[in-house]
């Protein structure tokens, strides 16, 4: 896992210099440079606008009385799209604008929804009971009695 990391870290930054080289020679530096800046622009703007409706559709899915996670899952990707067109760079923009796209997100969210396993216990040595954490074996002391040492 760490080659992963290592390689992702030395990949990207040689991926956006060669998009800037490219992208720089088809039509100039200056063009190139706005065009950063434009979208670094747009990607604060994604932020507010698609995660201030995001939060409120996950404040109304809680209120129905429902688990919002795909709501929070679009959440976190539109956030991460958001920041992606912030960073400086062409790669980067490519792949946030990818992630602002419904459909790819869907099924992203359903390949992620997919390997993830949810595992639940049963089992707990506390039970609620007359209205106090504890079960048979519980004392129940009140605080006069007993002293700290």
């Amino acid at each position: 896992m760490a080659r992963v990391f290592f390689l992702v870290f030395l990949l990207v930054p040689l991926v956006e210099i060669a998009f800037f080289v490219l992208i720089g020679q088809a039509v100039g530096v200056l063009p190139t440079l706005a065009g950063v800046l434009i979208t670094a622009l747009i990607g604060a703007f994604v932020l507010r606008a698609q995660g201030l409706s995001l939060i409120a559709e996950i404040q109304s899915t809680m209120g129905r009385g429902q688990l919002p996670a795909r709501a929070l899952a679009e959440a976190m990707m539109v956030g991460v799209a958001g920041l992606l067109l912030l960073l400086p760079g062409y790669f980067s923009d490519l792949l946030g604008v990818l992630l602002l796209i419904p459909p790819l997100r869907a099924g992203l969210y359903n390949l992620l929804k997919s390997r993830m396993v949810v595992v639940a216990t049963g089992s707990s040595s506390q039970t609620w009971r007359s209205g106090r954490l504890g079960g048979d074996d519980t004392v129940d002391l009140d605080p006069d009695d007993w002293r700290q040492r």
